[in-house]
C-alpha cells in the first residue's frame, strides 16, 4: 500500500481519523472514498449529504435513535463469556452479541437509523440491496416500524441461499426484486438499487446496507453502527475487568467492524479484520479484498478492490453470502493502509469448522460471516495464549441453514471439551 499512502503520512492521517477530521469535506479517508457518481445521482446525494449533517448531529434525531434501540432494536445487546470455547483455546473469549438484536444481526442498528432520516427527508418510499438477507430484512422491519414502502433488491443467487430471509422480508410487507445481471449476488443487487434511485431521487430513500459507497454513506453507516463498540469497551471493562488484548470481526462490506473497531481505535487493542478466503488465492476464488486486492473504484468510491490486472472487477467466492463482495469500505482502506487494523482471510472450511465448534461448545449458532472471525481468533489464540479476546458475533445462523444443510457436521470432536 506504499504507492497510495507513504509511511510518513500514516500517523498523521490516522490521528485525523481519530479526532474526527476525516472523512473530510470531499468525503475522503486519506486518499480513499469520495464519490465517483453518475451526474444523474449528484442531486440525490447532496441531498442525503445535507440531510445527514442537518439531522444526525440534532438532539431530536439522537433523541429518536436512542429511544428506537433501547425500545424496539433491544439494546444494548449482550456480551457473553464463553467458558468452554476459553479452556479449548486457552484465552480468555468474549462475544459481542449482536444475533441478539432485533431481526437477528447488527444491520438493524443502521436500518432503523436512515429510516428515521429518510422520514425527516421526506422521502415517499425506500430501496435497499441485500446480500445474506439480513439487511433487507432489517430494512424491511424499520420501514413497517415507521410505515415506509420497501422494495429490497436481491441478486438470484442469494435468493436461492436464503430463502428464510427472502420469506420473512416478504412477511414484513417489503418486495423483493430479484437481480438476474452480473453476478446476481450483493454487487449486481447495489447497481441495480442504484439504477432504480436516479428513476426519483426526490420520492425515493436508498437505504444502502454497509460501509460503502460514495459519501456520506461510509461516515453514515459507521456512525449508526459505533453503538457496537461504544457498549463493547463499556461492557468489557465493567463485566471483564479491562478492556480486550484483541478485537476480531468479519468484514465484507465492513458495517459490522467498523462499528466495533471506531470506538476502539485510540484503546492499546490489535484490532483484526476476517474476510473470507473462499477456496483459494486466485482472482474469483474468494472474497478477500484487503487480503488480495488492489486501488480502484466500485460503485461510487475509491478504495480497495478485486480486479484483474485490465481494472476488471471480479467476482467473488464465499460460502458465506454477507461477504461475497468485490470491494470493501473505504475507512478500511485506510486502516489497513496506516496499520492501525490487520486484515486477514479465513477460507470456507476453516469458517465451517469454527462454526461447529461454537455451536459445540457455546450452544451458539453464529452466521456463516462470523464464523470468518471465530477462525481467525482461534489462530491467534494458539499463538497468544492466556490473553484476553472480544469477538463481534454479527447475526445468528438461522439464516444459514439452506447452506448448512449442504455441509452435514463432519465429527463430534467438538463437544469432548
Amino acid at each position: 500500500m506504499s504507492s497510495v499512502i507513504k509511511s510518513s503520512e500514516s500517523e498523521e492521517l490516522l490521528q485525523a481519523l481519530l479526532d474526527g477530521r476525516l472523512p473530510d469535506e470531499r468525503g475522503r479517508f486519506g486518499p480513499f472514498g469520495g464519490r465517483y457518481i453518475p451526474e444523474t445521482l449528484v442531486p440525490a446525494f447532496e441531498r442525503l449529504e445535507q440531510g445527514v449533517r442537518e439531522h444526525l448531529p440534532s438532539e431530536s434525531f439522537q433523541e429518536d435513535y436512542a429511544r428506537e434501540l433501547r425500545e424496539w432494536v433491544g439494546r444494548p445487546t449482550a456480551l457473553s463469556f464463553a467458558p468452554r470455547l476459553s479452556e479449548r483455546w486457552g484465552t480468555e473469549v468474549w462475544i459481542k452479541r449482536e444475533d441478539l438484536a432485533h431481526t437477528g444481526a447488527h444491520k438493524i442498528n443502521n436500518a432503523i437509523g436512515q429510516a428515521l432520516l429518510a422520514k425527516r427527508l421526506g422521502a415517499e418510499r425506500v430501496i435497499a440491496e441485500t446480500g445474506a438477507g439480513q439487511h433487507g430484512v432489517a430494512s424491511a422491519a424499520a420501514c413497517a416500524r415507521l410505515g415506509l414502502p420497501c422494495r429490497v433488491y436481491m441478486g438470484a443467487v442469494d435468493i436461492e441461499r436464503q430463502a428464510p430471509n427472502v420469506d420473512r422480508m416478504h412477511r414484513l410487507g417489503a418486495e423483493v426484486f430479484p437481480v438476474e445481471s452480473g453476478d446476481k449476488t450483493l454487487r449486481a443487487a447495489i447497481d441495480e438499487a442504484l439504477r432504480e434511485w436516479v428513476s426519483d431521487p426526490a420520492g425515493i430513500y436508498y437505504l444502502l446496507g454497509s460501509a460503502v459507497g460514495a459519501h456520506p454513506y461510509p461516515y453514515l453507516v459507521r456512525e449508526l453502527q459505533s453503538v457496537i463498540g461504544k457498549e463493547s469497551r463499556e461492557q468489557m471493562t465493567r463485566q471483564a475487568g479491562g478492556l480486550p488484548d484483541a478485537a476480531f470481526a468479519c468484514v465484507g462490506g465492513g458495517s459490522n467492524a467498523i462499528g466495533l473497531f471506531y470506538p476502539l481505535l485510540n484503546d492499546p487493542i490489535e484490532l483484526i479484520g476476517v474476510e473470507a478466503g473462499g477456496i483459494g488465492n486466485g482472482l474469483g476464488e474468494n472474497a478477500a479484498t484487503l487480503a488480495t486486492g488492489t486501488p480502484g473504484v466500485l460503485q461510487g468510491s475509491y478504495s480497495i478492490i478485486l480486479q484483474d490486472k485490465d481494472g476488471n472487477v471480479q467476482e467473488t467466492q464465499s460460502v458465506s453470502a454477507g461477504l461475497d463482495y468485490s470491494g470493501v469500505g473505504p475507512e478500511h482502506a485506510l486502516l489497513q493502509a496506516v496499520g492501525r487494523v490487520k486484515y486477514v482471510a479465513a477460507s470456507d472450511d476453516e469458517a465451517l469448522e469454527a462454526l461447529e465448534e461454537l455451536c459445540e461448545l457455546e450452544g451458539i449458532l453464529t452466521a456463516l460471516e462470523t464464523a470468518h472471525a471465530y477462525a481467525y481468533a482461534k489462530k491467534w489464540s494458539v499463538d497468544n495464549p492466556v490473553k484476553r479476546v472480544l469477538i463481534g458475533n454479527s447475526g445468528r445462523g438461522d439464516k444459514d441453514m439452506p447452506t448448512l444443510t449442504k455441509y452435514p457436521p463432519r465429527t463430534r470432536k467438538h463437544a469432548g471439551a
